[in-house]
């Protein structure tokens, strides 16, 4: 079975990263980590939820519909969306189709989801992090708490289980243009986003002040603890958390899937960041981004571009995969929405849905059952739309 779209790296090492999830995508861990920052709240910046107010809830409704679906009475409304329907319900049909429970891990969401999970105590789960254009996002303290984490959860996962990391962070690709741009990744114009059409001057403006409020805490991006500067200064909380694993996964030898775009490409320059030399081949040959075609094809973006500018910073080559899942006519308005550029990508859709894939199913299967799931939500559409 080949595996669905090679966006980035070699075809062999493609296929070596691909056998353990062919084999054992049963025993995947999913670890889906929520977070929030301020720089949500910058007018126009996102449209995951479509007011500053509704993205403070973003991250609580979309793990309530991740965990409970689109049949039950989520304890926190779905905030209203410019079009289209949470990327949480394309992620919900494959971890229900497939077996698989996630994990929620709360890291500071300024709403916590009425559902299971996990809240980080102490500084690492100290409330969203500062709007990024003060260039003091995280306390160091924190960004040391988090990484610590990281490595430490990654050190105790089951060893030979591969495990799929997401994320739910409302602002996200701004702060991931941020570290991408703090690291030394030529990055503007490249970062994709949830508005239809990226804003990337706005996000490029907030990134410049970011970074020249940070001042010379960020200059160079040379060392580990230079990189540690640029994600304190400029970053979210789901990035050391996240980059922490993927170094301790690397490690061990554990394929990991980057379940996400641009954010987890700039999670995956981090853990490069982060690495010793020696140890970064093995974080790339460990750690795969997948995404879906809506972010892979997106004309106002360039993801392989931009994993290509990752790849030379470091001297590695990344692998990156989009899934094949695309809702085409007939299908629910809400979904259709995605194939006009809403929405695109988030709460791990992209990678559950190459997951899917990686099982043997069919990507027109999955997009039936997201049809079924999506009616159940937000009801059938009108019979002149089908």
């Amino acid at each position: 079975m080949s595996l669905p779209g090679l966006i980035t790296g070699s075809a062999a090492a493609a296929e070596a990263w691909g056998r353990p999830w062919r084999q054992g995508w049963r025993e995947a861990e999913v670890l889906v980590l929520l977070a929030g920052t301020d720089t949500a709240a910058v007018p126009g910046i996102s449209a995951a939820g479509a007011t500053p107010a509704s993205r403070r809830r973003t991250a609580a409704a979309d793990a309530e519909l991740l965990l409970l679906g689109p049949a039950a009475e989520l304890p926190h409304a779905l905030p209203p969306l410019p079009a289209g329907v949470s990327p949480a319900l394309i992620s919900h049909v494959v971890l229900r189709e497939l077996g698989l429970v996630p994990l929620l891990v709360d890291l500071g969401c300024p709403v916590a989801p009425a559902v299971p999970h996990l809240r980080l105590p102490g500084p690492a789960g100290a409330g969203p992090a500062r709007c990024l254009s003060g260039g003091a996002a995280l306390d160091p303290g924190r960004l040391e708490a988090l990484l610590a984490l990281g490595q430490r959860w990654g050190e105790r996962l089951a060893p030979g289980r591969p495990l799929v990391l997401a994320e739910c962070v409302p602002g996200g690709t701004s702060t991931a243009l941020a570290v991408l741009t703090g690291l030394g990744v030529a990055a503007d114009g490249l970062v994709s986003g949830s508005l239809r059409h990226p804003d990337h001057g706005r996000k490029a403006a907030l990134v410049a002040r970011g970074l020249a409020a940070a001042g010379q805490a960020v200059a160079g991006a040379g060392d580990r603890a230079d990189a540690g500067r640029v994600a304190a200064a400029v970053g979210d909380p789901m990035q050391p958390l996240a980059a922490a694993l993927v170094l301790a996964a690397a490690a061990a030898g554990r394929s990991v899937l980057l379940a996400g775009g641009s954010q987890m490409a700039a999670v995956l320059a981090l853990a490069l960041a982060l690495a010793p030399p020696s140890l970064r081949p093995a974080v790339a040959a460990a750690a795969a981004v997948g995404t879906t075609a809506w972010v892979a094809h997106e004309a106002g973006s360039d993801l392989a571009l931009l994993l290509q500018r990752i790849g030379a910073r470091w001297g590695v080559d990344p692998l990156a995969f989009a899934a094949d899942l695309r809702f085409p006519d007939p299908c629910h308005p809400a979904l259709a929405a995605y194939e006009r550029g809403y929405v695109k990508e988030g709460v791990g859709a992209g990678g559950l849905a190459l997951l899917w894939q990686l099982s043997g199913r069919s990507a027109p299967a999955l997009a039936r059952l997201c049809d079924q799931a999506c009616a159940t939500l937000l009801g059938p559409p009108p019979p002149t739309v089908r």
